[in-house]
């Protein structure tokens, strides 16, 4: 087992229920120890055991909660609040 830090952009995830979801999909991942994030820059520092994840399992993370915080209309179904 080895111990490795990445850093990963979080760019364009700005409000707090974003970076939440950040941190939720961070966490989910097996081999996950550890998560820094430093909003000011726009970065994720992410401790992990490189035997069970890869720097690839993070950028794909972030990607889908990027996705799914990005704008719709009010009444579209691919609203995360469609149901409020």
């Amino acid at each position: 087992m080895a111990i490795k830090i990445a850093q990963v952009s979080i760019e364009n995830i700005d409000d707090t229920e974003g970076l939440e979801s950040v941190m939720t999909a961070l966490k989910n991942i097996t081999g996950v120890t550890e998560i820094e994030l430093d909003t000011d820059n726009s970065i994720a520092f992410i401790r992990y055991d490189d035997t069970q994840t890869t720097i690839h399992a993070f950028v794909a993370a972030i990607s889908t909660v990027d996705y799914v915080t990005q704008p719709f209309p009010i009444d579209a179904p691919q609203n995360p609040r469609y149901d409020d």
